[in-house]
């Protein structure tokens, strides 16, 4: 393992189990939710994770993070393999690792100041009391761009925009060599977007963090992301730098997400055929046999309905799932 990886996620899956009855549950079924996902962040790096709702993007920040206990799989946090931890040991990782949520409104306690709400991790850990408490709080307002005089404000006394910099805030307050941002724009306004966009980008540049940054708008994702990985019904389709990514998609699925993102040029923008994808999403409870994004593509061919593709290098540092390029296809051993 390299030793500038942050993060190595191997084989990684999540299957949710279906029950029938009230007081005697049965199992009857599975959703599989994540379905073999690998993947590294690297130190200081951006991975984007993105895809349609519903695709297990959440849920795979939630796996890595250890919120939800892996079906399989391992994920290795510096080094040490988080699925095989205690909880006992896990508290003591856990600082290092933080999450950024999807609604500032709801992941903030109403009850709390924003000095409760930043302080809460050093107080749960120990880490400031008295006045180095205050200072550390102050502190952590200025670096996101809040005055210190804030502090006895409650969530509600916040604008959208500020809420989130509190989340912001309180996930840097134990110096977190990495963070989930799940989806940490997508509630603002678009001119509010770019300014957490970019106070996360001057975090990374200062602090060396890591982040994965999970979100479904491929814009944002392109701007901030270092590297991209495309998730569908919970497997990655490919992962590659953001401009190889967005220059050159190499998977039919990644090729008709971008095609769908609008380009601000109308010369252009006229000369473009967007790729139109037949059918629904599948069901992760019952998916498609071989490459599950078969029954949806408009290149799939003889084996794709039985052959599983395995996500394989095509090219330096880029990384796809399917059975158009080797050696996902001919198979290079028997499974």
């Amino acid at each position: 393992m390299g030793e500038d990886v942050v993060v190595r996620v191997a084989g990684l899956a999540m299957h949710f189990p279906i029950t029938s009855g009230l007081f005697l549950q049965r199992k009857i079924g599975l959703v599989k939710a994540v379905d073999g996902v690998s993947f590294a962040v690297r130190k200081g790096e951006t991975l984007g994770l993105v895809g349609e709702s519903g695709c297990g993007k959440t849920t795979v920040g939630k796996c890595v993070l250890q919120l939800y206990r892996p079906t399989s799989g391992s994920v290795f946090f510096e080094g040490q393999d988080l699925c095989r931890m205690s909880e006992g040991q896990l508290r003591q990782v856990r600082p290092r690792m933080q999450l950024i949520f999807q609604d500032p409104g709801e992941s903030l306690d109403p009850r709390f100041t924003a000095a409760d709400i930043v302080g809460e991790p050093m107080w749960i850990q120990g880490k400031a009391q008295g006045p180095a408490y205050r200072e550390r709080i102050a502190e952590l307002l200025s670096i996101v761009g809040l005055a210190p005089y804030m502090a006895d404000r409650y969530p509600h006394e916040f604008s959208g925009g500020q809420r989130q910099r509190l989340g912001v805030a309180r996930a840097l307050a134990l110096e977190p060599t990495f963070i989930v941002c799940d989806e940490p724009v997508s509630a603002l306004d678009v001119s509010i977007q770019a300014q957490i966009i970019n106070l996360l980008d001057d975090l990374q540049q200062k602090y060396g963090i890591a982040y994965l940054f999970i979100a479904h708008d491929l814009s944002v994702v392109r701007h901030l992301s270092d590297r991209v990985a495309v998730m569908y019904l919970g497997k990655i389709a490919e992962i590659a730098g953001r401009d190889a990514l967005y220059q050159e998609p190499l998977h039919p699925y990644t090729q008709a997400l971008l095609s769908a993102v609008p380009i601000p040029d109308p010369a252009v923008e006229a000369k473009r055929v967007p790729i139109i994808l037949k059918g629904e999403v599948p069901s992760p409870i019952n998916p498609p046999s071989g490459c599950v994004f078969h029954p949806r593509c408009p290149k799939a061919f003889g084996p794709c309905p039985t052959v599983v593709p395995v996500l394989a290098d095509v090219s330096q540092d880029h990384q796809v799932s399917c059975l158009l390029y080797p050696p996902s296809w001919p198979p290079s051993a028997p499974p």
